[in-house]
């Protein structure tokens, strides 16, 4: 039991160790967080004065309904070109489908630092730049090959007899997809469209690139810019930003987990 719970105990510690350090940063009062004599392991005397700088003398509340609709509308975007293209990659059998699935795999893996510019310059183009609808409209460029990738993969553990029997009952191609793929292959697209909003909730450098207008930026973006100037770091509203900005996507990720798991555990059972 000691070489089980020890290891444990220590990657615990690791993990939640970042997320401690924020809170009790974000928690301290200037006083206490500036001071050296002070430890820095925990809070004295715990205030709310950071939150309080954070909601009302930062555009924080604009900033988290931006990040909440370019979040949404991506991974919507997403998921409506990606699952069915993985379908398509899963079933069909054409000429160059492997080609395709390694280019689907490889435009996912570009950095984006080498494609801001170029996007920034076609985002100029189309007049959708200093506003977040251009966010919405860049991030299925890196979310939909990954949802493409992850969707094609579920969808090969599901046997195609299903999907046959449904044809042969009258169903169409798209019917047998509706009615049987899509409803099979929930968990998977539960778990493609979790990272995908994550991805586009945490996302920076188009954030940053894509986006100058203080009203239209996104989390991310918004508390680095107004919270830093020059070599000057406001701490305390910086963690609480951190904080705030994580709880929405915390409480997402771990209502849609719990959904993912009854999914998995509901098609074990019916057999």
């Amino acid at each position: 039991m000691l070489f089980v719970y020890v290891p444990l105990a220590f990657a615990l510690v690791f993990l939640l160790g970042p997320f401690y350090w924020m809170v009790i940063t974000a928690l301290k009062p200037n006083s206490e967080l500036y001071n050296a004599e002070r430890s820095p392991l925990y809070v004295a005397a715990p205030t709310l004065d950071h939150f309080v700088f954070l909601f009302t003398k930062t555009a924080f509340i604009e900033w988290t309904k931006n990040t909440m609709i370019v979040a949404t509308g991506a991974t919507a975007v997403a998921l409506l070109l990606g699952v069915p293209a993985g379908y398509a990659l899963a079933r069909f059998r054409f000429r160059g489908a492997g080609l395709v699935g390694t280019g689907v795999v490889v435009t996912y893996l570009v950095p984006t630092s080498l494609l801001f510019i170029p996007m920034v310059q076609v985002m100029s183009t189309i007049g959708l730049v200093d506003s977040y609808w251009a966010l919405v409209v860049v991030y299925p460029t890196f979310l939909a090959p990954f949802v493409t990738w992850l969707m094609a993969g579920y969808f090969r553990t599901i046997p195609a007899e299903l999907e046959e029997c449904a044809r042969i009952d009258g169903a169409s191609r798209l019917g047998a997809l509706w009615r049987i793929a899509i409803p099979l292959a929930r968990p998977g697209i539960v778990s493609a469209g979790i990272f995908a909003f994550t991805l586009s909730w945490n996302e920076f450098i188009y954030a940053l690139t894509l986006v100058t207008a203080s009203s239209e930026r996104t989390i991310p973006v918004g508390v680095l810019v107004q919270l830093t100037r020059a070599d000057f770091y406001f701490w305390g509203p910086l963690m609480a930003g951190a904080l705030a900005g994580s709880i929405p996507v915390a409480l997402i990720y771990s209502f849609f987990v719990d959904q993912y798991a009854a999914g998995l555990t509901a098609g074990a059972v019916k057999g």
